[in-house]
């Protein structure tokens, strides 16, 4: 069932933005997420994943957080943008390919994936590299 262009760009302004949708949801006012975790991962977590299913292990790895406002990722119909590059750590040790990025719910371990996919192009992490995904990697709610 398709979802509307409107309803799309409302659930995604929600969870990147913690912007209301007049009418059915608002961001929480007592302890509201204030950031979005964003993790790398070596295979595709799928949609029964979590955000530590094939997650990254280079060593110095660690998911990054981004402010969930306009300021940190840019809603536009129903796709989102970073508005800066996502760097993460620097590897200090390991070799891995990261095949595959995923935004969702901070504080670590299994947390809920909001919305993954495919990193274009690869990135071959080995010691000194360090993984970054750019403000032309777009996250695209179908």
């Amino acid at each position: 069932m398709p979802i509307a262009t409107a309803t799309r760009t409302s659930i995604l302004a929600l969870l990147f933005n913690a912007t209301a949708w007049a009418d059915i949801a608002e961001n929480d006012t007592t302890s509201p997420h204030t950031q979005i975790a964003t993790a790398l991962h070596t295979a595709d977590p799928g949609i029964g994943g979590t955000m530590s299913t094939s997650e990254a292990a280079y060593t110095s790895y660690a998911r990054v957080n981004i402010n969930r406002t306009s300021g940190g990722f840019t809603v536009s119909g129903n796709t989102v943008v970073p508005v800066a590059n996502i760097d993460f750590p620097a590897a200090t040790g390991g070799t891995e390919t990261i095949t595959h990025a995923s935004f969702g719910k901070t504080g670590g371990g299994a947390a809920i994936i909001f919305f993954t996919g495919t990193v274009t192009p690869n990135i071959a992490v080995t010691t000194g590299v360090t993984p970054r995904l750019t403000t032309a990697s777009t996250v695209t709610l179908t």
